[in-house]
């Protein structure tokens, strides 16, 4: 299959790593938002994260101009039907991709393949909203996008096929990336153990064992993580920690998956991380470590 246009929808953190990605590997990328006003911001961030490429000399300035150049910001949904595949990254909120989906099916013909990024939602469930479950597939992109080079493609009960190996070879030969195979499961693979693992970091802190930046330093040199468990929350957003902790608590029932009342309480106070500049740790504008 010729891979020409992909459609993302949802212009938040996710979203915008998944554009520059795809468009860094020379698709064409449809990035979809309900307001303008959320797709300037998005456009300013993936500037911002170009911006700091060519500091490295990691690319050209004619590079990020053909980078930007193939990303189209657009408000109205019925642009998607001319492509290939729609790359869902809106917030974890079952009911709002259910509808999302029936919509996505009504208007994409069946060949196209209709993906979500979702780390902890069922997509049987999603899948079952439309007419072509079929077609419908997990693809899940780890933070940073640009950076890790492993996505998790998953079935759903109706998963065919021919929609696995199409998106199997999208994500090893299109972009580059090594997927692996990962049947649906609360939190599948990575969000269930890396979960588990920012929860045990919030009780160790809460304990008082080691402050934020020596547990994170810890990790991060000790096991040579590229963030430390407490700064990937951040980067996660507390907020989206604490609903997909409470989403495995539910579905497992043990005890291991039940959010740190640390978390819960920086939640309530607003404290979410990059996206309000302030979690375990600070953070400007752009998301850099103050």
């Amino acid at each position: 299959m010729q891979w020409n246009k992909i459609g993302v929808i949802g212009a938040g953190t996710m979203g915008q790593g998944i554009s520059e990605m795809l468009a860094a590997q020379g698709l064409e990328v449809v990035l979809i938002e309900r307001s303008s006003q959320k797709l300037d911001q998005a456009w300013e961030h993936i500037e911002n994260s170009l911006d700091k490429q060519m500091e490295k000399w990691a690319i050209t300035a004619s590079e990020k101009k053909l980078i930007l150049s193939r990303i189209h910001k657009e408000t109205d949904m019925r642009l998607l039907t001319g492509c290939d595949m729609v790359i869902e990254s809106i917030s974890e909120d079952v009911d709002q991709k259910k509808l999302l989906f029936q919509q996505l099916d009504a208007l994409c013909p069946p060949p196209v393949i209709l993906a979500s990024n979702t780390s902890t939602l069922s997509l049987t469930e999603i899948a079952a909203a439309t007419t072509h479950p079929e077609r419908v597939i997990g693809i899940h992109f780890l933070y940073p996008v640009s950076r890790i080079h492993l996505v998790e493609i998953i079935r759903a009960l109706k998963t065919s096929e021919e929609t696995f190996a199409l998106t199997k070879q999208f994500v090893e030969h299109k972009i580059q990336k090594h997927g692996i195979q990962v049947y649906e499961s609360p939190g599948f693979v990575t969000t269930r153990l890396i979960c588990v693992l920012i929860n045990e970091a919030m009780h160790t802190l809460s304990e008082r064992v080691a402050t934020a930046e020596d547990i994170d330093m810890a990790m991060r040199m000790g096991y040579d993580f590229h963030y430390g468990p407490l700064e990937l929350a951040d980067r996660f957003g507390l907020d989206s920690v604490l609903v997909a902790m409470e989403r495995m608590f539910r579905e497992f029932g043990d005890v291991k998956y039940r959010p740190s009342v640390l978390l819960k309480q920086m939640v309530r106070a607003g404290e979410l991380g990059t996206k309000t500049g302030q979690g375990f740790f600070r953070y400007d504008k752009d998301g850099d470590r103050l």
